[in-house]
């Protein structure tokens, strides 16, 4: 096996084991008796609920989730909406999901279903906010270079259904939440921007973003923010009756892809899985720590692998196509410099690389000789954000389809000795 492929095999492995066919039954309770109403949102919806009902059967419910992400259910109603700027879809799907939950007792049973994609899927806007609004905010939000846990915040204040908003509008029914996690530290009041959770940041943390980040603020966001909003503190009572639990997570995966590593003789270091940061500076670092390695190599030694997960984030400063994981790839090129016996994958684990429908690419010490021979400069590309149009050209995508899950980012570099 190729090193590429080798490092491909590993993503496949990461992807695999965060499949909700594969594990979420596994945190079902029997099917309790009485009423049962199964909510949710994000990338693996949809496959949550195809994996519930493959354990209870058909249920009543409705999940939301991205364009293209569908699955076959046989109760459960499955809405598609747009990802990452939310859409009508999502809107209508949010409000229907609302109504449906307002006449549940004590005596029923809410499952809710969240995943990574959920925060733009799951869209209810504030009194007095529009959709435009909230699209505008989070398309500038998405182009800032925020990290992910501050464009939550905003989010949730303003929102009608985030920040633990879903679970008062299920009570007093009893809530059990099942969440694949795409933040970093796993933390449950980020994933989804926490609808089935307490948080206690502030509107004025929310505006103070805003500001921060020079994101233009409408005259309606500012006066909601000013006056307060939905999001539900972390002591209010009813959420005594809410059960969050993680079931799939970064550490997780990356923890299958060290293992199959291991078997195959490779000396195996994570370098965990909550690093964050500009994608190209996070690049140039693990980079010097590769050429480090490699240089501490004896030739009779076994390769190297680093591994590592978390949310890298891109400010946007020119108009090409690209994502996190692409840049990184394209940064780490530049820094490599074409060092042999080096290679790298850098993946978003639901398929999405930013807004474009590739998982990432690959990167070996003949990516920049590839581009050359194509006419393709990395150091323009780079300061274009342009990585997505860089391997698409010399053909170093990674394009996995809809993988029906999100625990977001997975980064290898595969180190041989000399």
């Amino acid at each position: 096996m190729t090193e590429k492929a080798m490092l491909r095999t590993l993503f496949d492995k990461a992807v695999e084991v965060a499949d909700p066919m594969q594990s979420l039954h596994e945190y079902l309770p029997s099917k309790p008796a009485g009423r049962v109403f199964v909510v949710g949102a994000g990338k693996a919806s949809a496959r949550m609920a195809e994996a519930v009902e493959k354990a209870w059967g058909p249920c009543e419910g409705l999940v939301i989730t991205r364009y293209g992400y569908a699955r076959p259910c046989q109760g459960i109603e499955v809405i598609e909406a747009a990802h990452p700027v939310p859409d009508q879809a999502g809107l209508q799907a949010t409000q229907s999901l609302l109504e449906h939950v307002k006449e549940l007792t004590e005596n029923d049973y809410v499952l809710a279903l969240i995943s990574g994609g959920a925060s733009a899927l799951m869209i209810a806007p504030a009194d007095g906010i529009s959709l435009e609004e909230k699209q505008a905010i989070n398309t500038a939000l998405l182009a800032s270079g925020a990290p992910i846990d501050q464009m939550n915040i905003v989010r949730k204040h303003l929102s009608q259904i985030k920040g633990g908003q879903l679970a008062t509008a299920v009570y007093p029914a009893t809530l059990r939440a099942l969440l694949i996690s795409d933040v970093s530290g796993d933390k449950i009041e980020y994933i989804g921007s926490g609808p089935t959770s307490g948080d206690d940041s502030s509107p004025v943390d929310a505006l103070n973003i805003l500001q921060h980040y020079k994101i233009d603020i409408p005259a309606s966001v500012k006066t909601h923010l000013l006056q307060g909003s939905g999001v539900v503190p972390k002591d209010d009572k009813r959420l005594e009756r809410v059960e969050n639990i993680i079931y799939a997570a970064p550490s997780h995966s990356i923890k299958a892809a060290a293992d199959l590593a291991k078997s195959q003789g490779y000396t195996v270091k994570v370098l965990g899985d909550e690093i964050d940061g500009e994608a190209r500076e996070v690049a140039k670092e693990q980079a010097a720590l590769a050429q480090s390695i490699q240089a501490g190599l004896a030739p009779e030694d076994n390769p190297v692998l680093l591994l590592s997960g978390g949310e890298l984030t891109v400010t946007r400063q020119g108009q090409g196509i690209g994502g996190p994981n692409a840049e990184f790839c394209l940064s780490l090129a530049i820094a490599l410099d074409a060092a042999p016996g080096i290679f790298a994958i850098a993946c978003d684990t639901d398929g999405v690389d930013g807004a474009a429908e590739v998982a990432g690419a690959l990167v070996g010490p003949d990516t920049l000789h590839k581009a050359e021979v194509a006419g393709n400069d990395p150091l323009t590309a780079l300061a274009n954000n342009d990585a997505h149009t860089f391997f698409e050209q010399i053909g170093e995508q990674v394009i996995t389809g809809p993988t029906l899950t999100n625990v977001n980012d997975f980064r290898a570099i595969l180190i041989q000795p000399l």
